[in-house]
């Protein structure tokens, strides 16, 4: 698996301020791809030059505005920014969006926030519907890095996909909040891979480079392989050093 996806809002910052020259950077390191968070803050002129420049997809990035998504009121909200999100994706030729739950609602039932989150992604598959861009929607842990963030769970991200069935909607899997929670790759996405649409990876303690902590993510990488995951692996960690000292350390890490 060598279909690495460099974020540029990580990789390649101590390297450059220039985000754009950042794409020429990854290339340069022999990315697949880039990928970045959030568009608004970007130079969206200087960010297509630079792919075309350099023939780098870009693989995925976020679906702005982050919304209270547990909340059914922070729904057409989101939803107004999902319709730019997407149309910003298609310009820069994304095929993925991401997005994230928001956080978990003190004094409201968790079902309820369950069923919200359910209800926003099925209303964002219609903003979606024939677009060719997909919505991902990431679990992340609360316990280091997103403290009171509601979706903390793989298996419940994926009940939610299945309930809505909708093509345009999966998930992000990143590796690093699965572990952090102590979930097990192989048993939170057993059966159900299919509906992962785009991998993150990094070590812990730290989230810095493969290599640099003590998550097992050779093997885990090995086996999603060998269940048939073809897409991205998003590079989104902090580099300890420079970002060529980090890639060297992952790559020897990960056997790649």
């Amino acid at each position: 698996m060598s279909r690495f996806s460099a974020c540029i809002d990580m990789l390649f910052v101590r390297e450059s301020a220039d985000v754009a020259q950042r794409i020429h950077l990854a290339r340069a390191a022999g990315m697949a791809g880039v990928e970045f968070w959030r568009w608004s803050d970007k130079d969206l002129d200087a960010i297509e030059d630079a792919l075309g420049a350099t023939g780098l997809p870009l693989l995925a990035m976020v679906a702005e505005p982050f919304a209270e998504l547990t909340r059914e009121t922070g729904h057409d909200r989101f939803l107004a920014g999902l319709e730019q999100s997407r149309d910003v994706a298609i310009r820069l030729g994304a095929p993925i969006l991401i997005c994230q739950s928001g956080p978990l609602l003190e004094g409201v039932e968790r079902i309820r926030q369950h069923e919200a989150l359910t209800l926003a992604m099925a209303r964002s598959a219609e903003v979606l519907a024939d677009s060719g861009v997909r919505l991902a929607l990431e679990p992340l842990n609360d316990r280091v890095d997103h403290p009171d963030y509601y979706l903390t769970s793989t298996s419940e991200g994926l009940d939610i996909v299945a309930a809505v069935n909708r093509p345009e909607i999966g998930l992000t899997y990143d590796m690093y909040h699965s572990m952090v929670m102590d979930e097990d790759p192989e048993t939170v996405l057993a059966g159900r891979l299919d509906r992962v649409f785009h991998l993150h990876i990094a070590d812990h303690p730290g989230r810095h480079q493969p290599g640099s902590g003590h998550l097992p993510i050779k093997q885990k990488l090995a086996w999603l392989q060998a269940q048939g995951y073809a897409g991205a692996i998003g590079l989104e960690f902090r580099p300890t050093g420079s970002t060529a000292d980090a890639l060297e350390m992952m790559r020897g890490s990960l056997g790649a």
